[in-house]
């Protein structure tokens, strides 16, 4: 109690004092004096540097000022950046795992940290038991079809697949390091003037956006061209498999003794929505191609994933991004465009092949009104 009247009349007393001192007329003049003197000083010196400058008073302060406000600016840009760094590395630090954890995840999955972005044929096919016993090429490209038609309750919906010889693999190998792009068109039929609201094509839109492209038929139809952004990458080559899951098992011997061609994706992606989001984009069906039976059996196995709709429930029949039938139609333009003819002579103006250099080497003269008609004539 008295530690408390104590500290109150303390601070009562101290702002008593200031008031008398302050209220004394000597100490105000004083104080005033002292002010004007400084604002004297600092006159002078504005002068001198205003006449240094060669600018007027006036001037100069407006350009101290500016000064004064571009360093803030930079100031403030370096501590926002600053700050993201820190929230990115505190982002970092807490979706990072502990080691203890990240060893016992590892240890409970059997992944890799160096995993490739696909799933691995390993964890589709059982391929120790695939190649314990003999299979043909034939028996093989039987065998992953009936798999990927009994996926999604028996009706396939989600996936495409196919089997490309070896052969066949590394001509569209070589045409995709070349050209790693390119645009695919798969046509929507618009009846009497009825637009879709999907989002894909909307009749109205500018037809000078390449994005789509809208030629009419003689029918009273209205056939719109939706186009895809294709991307090609290529990852490790995986190892030769063994018949037994013994990691020193000796691998299969193959009938070249060769090793196997690196594996490679495709993405199909939405050129509107590539314009849009960049590489944020997301990839309509992706494809990819798994060598790991090329060396053995001479086979490259595709498997296309269509990317499931997020706005549709999971019993909707249509909750793919794609349909089936357009899935194929990109699929098909791996055929229609890389897959190029060894004989030059058989080349001619309207090919895949020429479709694809030119927009690649020559992207002034690429027209997409060639392009419309060819696939056209190939569907």
């Amino acid at each position: 109690m008295n530690t408390q009247l104590l500290s109150t009349s303390l601070r009562f007393t101290s702002r008593l004092v200031s008031r008398r001192c302050l209220s004394r007329p000597h100490i105000q003049r004083a104080i005033a004096s002292q002010a004007l003197g400084y604002r004297a000083k600092y006159a002078v010196k504005l002068r001198q540097k205003a006449e240094e400058a060669g600018l007027s008073v006036s001037d100069l302060v407006k350009k101290a000022e500016a000064e004064k406000a571009e360093r803030r600016k930079a100031e403030a840009e370096k501590l926002k950046a600053a700050a993201a760094k820190f929230k990115n590395e505190k982002l970092t630090e807490s979706s990072a795992p502990s080691s203890q954890g990240e060893k016992a995840s590892s240890v409970s999955t059997g992944e890799r940290k160096d995993a490739a972005p696909f799933r691995a044929l390993s964890s589709i096919l059982n391929l120790p038991r695939l190649l314990s016993t003999p299979h043909t090429p034939e028996q093989i490209s039987a065998l992953w079809t009936a798999y990927h038609a009994s996926r999604s309750g028996g009706t396939g919906r989600g996936f495409v697949c196919a089997t490309i010889p070896l052969k066949m693999y590394k001509t569209m190998e070589n045409s995709g390091r070349a050209y790693p792009s390119f645009v695919v068109p798969v046509p929507r039929v618009q009846q009497h003037e009825q637009s879709r609201e999907d989002g894909k094509w909307v009749v109205g839109a500018d037809e000078s956006d390449p994005a789509v492209q809208k030629p009419k038929s003689d029918d009273n139809q209205n056939v719109a061209h939706e186009f895809y952004y294709l991307q090609w990458d290529f990852h490790d080559a995986p190892p030769i498999p063994t018949p037994s899951e013994d990691l020193f098992a000796k691998p299969v011997q193959t009938p070249e003794k060769g090793e196997n061609p690196p594996t490679a994706t495709i993405l199909f992606t939405p050129l509107q929505e590539y314009k849009i989001r960049g590489s944020f984009a997301t990839p309509y069906l992706v494809l990819t191609l798994y060598t790991d039976l090329s060396a053995t059996h001479g086979l490259v196995l595709l498997r296309g994933e269509i990317t499931p709709s997020s706005g549709a429930g999971s019993g909707s029949a249509d909750r793919y991004m794609l349909t089936q039938e357009d899935s194929q139609l990109l699929t098909m333009a791996l055929q229609k465009f890389y897959l190029w003819n060894e004989d030059p002579k058989q080349d001619d103006d309207l090919s895949g092949k020429t479709l694809l250099r030119t927009f690649h080497e020559r992207p002034q003269e690429f027209k997409w009104e060639d392009l419309i008609r060819f696939s056209n004539l190939t569907i």
